[in-house]
């Protein structure tokens, strides 16, 4: 890569960042596989089957946001790879609540990425707006399905 403006650092980045993305979607898709199947048993009433669907959708979500709070604690323990300012010493809590506001977009500002992390970070925020909504088709598909049955 010498001589074209990326290093391994950045090399690494786009790797480890395309492991996360592949395995937040590999777990939305299984999750939401086996969501849809016990929504069919007909065992559970239909209100239990919403609720329990928003409940697994946000678990989902926490996982999906877990997994690159553990991509992030990675790559922080080479400075090499940047770090999330205020720099300092950053526990679990804090990767977690930064993947948190940057899978959904929000962005408080007061963490802030540097170096090659950014793309994590960019291509989180993406993510996190494509998996986010396609739980919501979901949701939506399976609401049609039970809504009004009273």
């Amino acid at each position: 890569m010498a001589g074209t403006g990326t290093g391994w650092v950045e090399g690494v980045t786009v790797l480890a960042t395309l492991a996360l993305v592949v395995g937040a979607v590999l777990l939305h898709y299984e999750a939401l596989t086996v969501i849809g199947r016990l929504l069919k048993t007909r065992v559970l009433h239909h209100r239990v089957k919403i609720l329990a669907l928003v409940f697994a959708l946000i678990t989902v979500h926490v996982l999906d946001i877990a997994l690159f709070a553990v991509g992030y604690l990675a790559l922080s323990l080479e400075p090499g790879f940047g770090t999330i300012l205020p720099s300092g010493r950053m526990n679990f809590a804090d990767f977690a609540y930064f993947s948190a506001i940057t899978y959904t977009t929000v962005g408080y500002g007061d963490f802030v990425p540097t170096g090659a992390i950014r793309f994590v970070c960019g291509v989180e925020a993406l993510a996190g707006f494509v998996l986010i909504t396609w739980s919501a088709s979901f949701m939506f598909i399976e609401m049609q399905r039970y809504w009004g049955r009273d």
